[in-house]
């Protein structure tokens, strides 16, 4: 039985009151919240456990090495990748991308090439791919949105051309809400021999993922979206496409042998995590995997289904609110304007003085923004520990924001 009530006693920032209201956090697209388990893993690490890990022989530092490396099979169960050596350790997804354009990207493609990515991606899955353009002559093509906000997948295979040698794609956007069948994007890729990059910062926190069965080269997902720390985060790299890459940072730990003259690298994964990791952070995303597989991953799915359903009437019974994206399987993800003068920015802020927490802006979505032909949108983002009582209260916030601006 899925209990919101309870789940929310374990995040103890949803007892803070801001401007003497009750806190309603609904930025979690943006950053999660972090349960008891979560700030008990990186006290007790920082208190009991720490060392610098790897090569030590002492106690402390085989233990931080122990529970360090233990992450790995979690993650690699967590998104179920069929070897534990398939997850490279990084800061974030927009590291992840980056590891992606110059490890892979740089010895496999060439003048001429192209890239097939969305306009509905996030600067993370953008910028990386403008450096590969600027120096060495890639093509980005770009594909669009139907009105809804909905991907049509016969666009994406129209844009594909001898020259295509990856599609980089967001499962889940993170202004739109909407999701993206990944598993029809690498049947389509497959058969003209292209890769596929995945950035699932958004749909790894919401639903199970499963690499095994999507059939994605690469697979992006950020710790501090899934309740886990900041800087902390996993790129997913199949084993063959691994022998396809080179390193992105040098440094301590990714090395086999450093003479005057010469260098040779350790094996994957090991070969992409240079220097001094984050020890605490991935032991705390650890433990955030821990407590999302605690609660199922198919219940937490199943619930923010009814809270996206229950909002999106909401919003819909509510004419003067402009939500962008309204695919029917959307996840609890509304970006929206007001039919009034108010600015995103000016909603926001009177929000916050009802102690709502929602974000404004263009989301590092500026392509998007474009397309839609909005500067801004303000964006409520649901998590596992929100409630329809919560989306009242944002429809309410919202009504005094539209009276302040009629």
């Amino acid at each position: 039985m899925y209990c919101v009530e309870d789940i929310r006693k374990d995040f103890p920032i949803l007892s803070k009151q801001i401007n003497g209201k009750p806190l309603i956090y609904l930025d979690n697209a943006a950053s999660a919240q972090k349960p008891n388990a979560v700030l008990e893993s990186i006290s007790k690490t920082y208190q009991e456990e720490y060392a610098n890990v790897h090569r030590g022989l002492h106690y402390l530092s085989n233990l931080a090495t122990d529970n360090f490396e233990a992450v790995r099979h979690k993650i690699a169960t967590f998104i179920n990748a069929k070897f534990d050596d398939e997850i490279i350790y990084t800061t974030s997804s927009t590291e992840s991308i980056n590891i992606v354009a110059h490890s892979w990207g740089i010895p496999n493609l060439q003048q001429g090439d192209e890239i097939i990515l969305t306009i509905m991606e996030h600067h993370a899955n953008i910028v990386p791919w403008h450096f590969l353009r600027q120096q060495i002559g890639i093509r980005l093509v770009w594909v669009e949105l139907d009105v809804n906000g909905a991907l049509n997948l016969e666009h994406v295979v129209d844009a594909i051309t001898p020259a295509t040698k990856l599609i980089t794609i967001s499962h889940l956007s993170n202004v739109l809400g909407t999701r993206v069948d990944i598993k029809q994007i690498t049947n389509i890729a497959d058969q003209h021999g292209i890769r596929v990059v995945v950035d699932g910062s958004q749909s790894s926190v919401h639903e199970p993922v499963d690499m095994q069965d999507l059939g994605v080269d690469f697979f992006a997902l950020t710790g501090h979206k899934l309740y886990g720390p900041s800087a902390s985060g996993a790129l997913y790299a199949r084993r063959d496409r691994q022998q396809e890459m080179i390193p992105f940072h040098g440094g301590g730990n990714m090395i086999s042998e450093v003479g005057r003259d010469s260098v040779s690298f350790a094996k994957p994964p090991q070969m992409f995590e240079a220097g001094t990791p984050p020890i605490v952070q991935m032991i705390g995303l650890g433990a955030a995997i821990d407590y999302l597989n605690s609660i199922g991953m198919k219940n937490i799915a199943a619930y923010e289904a009814e809270i996206a359903s229950y909002a999106s009437r909401k919003f819909t019974n509510e004419s003067w609110i402009k939500v962008q994206g309204t695919t029917p399987d959307k996840a609890a993800i509304f970006s929206f304007t007001l039919d009034c003068a108010a600015h995103p920015h000016d909603i926001s802020t009177i929000l916050d003085q009802q102690g709502i927490a929602v974000r404004a802006g263009h989301h590092c979505a500026q392509p998007l923004m474009d397309y839609m032909g909005v500067t801004a949108t303000c964006r409520a983002s649901f998590g596992l520990y929100n409630t329809k009582d919560e989306v009242d209260q944002l429809i309410e916030g919202l009504r005094v924001c539209r009276d302040m601006f009629a």
